[in-house]
């Protein structure tokens, strides 16, 4: 892999990572465009790390509120982290049940155009049904345990190359009365164990990476970090907005390039 394929990897990675148009599938796309019929494992694991430091350097005071609830327990902040700890376990448990089950068939997925192409179909209409949400939404302190399993399930889905993770936890959250400020930082926090967890399936898979595998492996995890962060900052001032649906046209589109290019590509 060239280095100039790497970035451009990496920024596909990132970008598509957080917003809520699938970085899976454009990651399937894309491996298509530059001429790589199967995935880079190792270059995998590394944009996704590059993903992980991204909503780390975004969340850390919701991760902070967390690991100061574990030993606080007299003020707000740490009552807030142990509630934001306990829905991101909740949520996590569906995720890693689908992950772990159905592992096999997800794989074989990422080889598939139509796939993608009507995964990324769901994922529009996903976004355009949160331009129905108007109602004022719930605080954390009122999200309970049925809403995280379900805003939990979406998350296991989304493992489907197309469907976007961002895009069906946060749409199926808003959907749900959850209030937008707490419905993207809950699925942005929920999304560090499942990228945790897929690195770990991976890692266990391989050996140590090639000489020639290192710089590409760095240029894809800087770039990957880099407009990951970017991408979180600006899809949180557009879900505070109320313009997460802003995103369907473009899901809608790119799904249907990708089933024209199954069937006539």
């Amino acid at each position: 892999m060239e280095l100039w394929q790497a970035a451009m990897l990496g920024v596909v990675q990132g970008l598509t990572e957080f917003l809520p148009i699938s970085s899976s599938g454009h990651l399937v796309l894309g491996q298509r465009l530059l001429g790589f019929t199967e995935p880079a494992l190792m270059f995998d694991i590394a944009v996704h790390v590059g993903s992980l430091v991204a909503v780390v350097g975004v969340f850390w005071r919701d991760l902070w509120s967390i690991i100061r609830g574990l030993f606080v327990w007299d003020d707000e902040e740490s009552s807030q982290g142990r509630r934001l700890l306990w829905l991101v376990v909740v949520g996590s448990i569906p995720t890693a049940i689908i992950g772990f089950a159905f592992k096999d068939l997800f794989e074989s997925m990422f080889s598939s155009l139509l796939t993608v192409g009507l995964a990324l179909l769901i994922t529009g209409w996903l976004l355009l049904a949160t331009a129905l949400v108007r109602r004022p939404g719930r605080p954390l302190e009122k999200v309970g345990a049925g809403r995280a399993l379900i805003i939990g399930l979406a998350q296991g889905l989304a493992i489907t190359p197309g469907i976007s993770r961002s895009g069906s936890t946060i749409s199926i959250a808003l959907l749900l009365g959850v209030d937008r400020r707490v419905a993207a930082h809950y699925s942005f926090v929920m999304s560090i164990p499942a990228i945790l967890g897929a690195l770990v399936l991976q890692v266990h898979e391989l050996g140590a990476p090639s000489a020639a595998q290192v710089a590409p492996m760095i240029m894809g995890f800087i770039t990957a970090a880099l407009s990951g962060y970017w991408a979180l900052r600006t899809l949180l001032k557009i879900v505070q907005a109320g313009a997460f649906h802003w995103f369907a046209p473009y899901c809608f589109a790119v799904g249907l390039f990708a089933l024209a290019w199954n069937f006539w590509g």
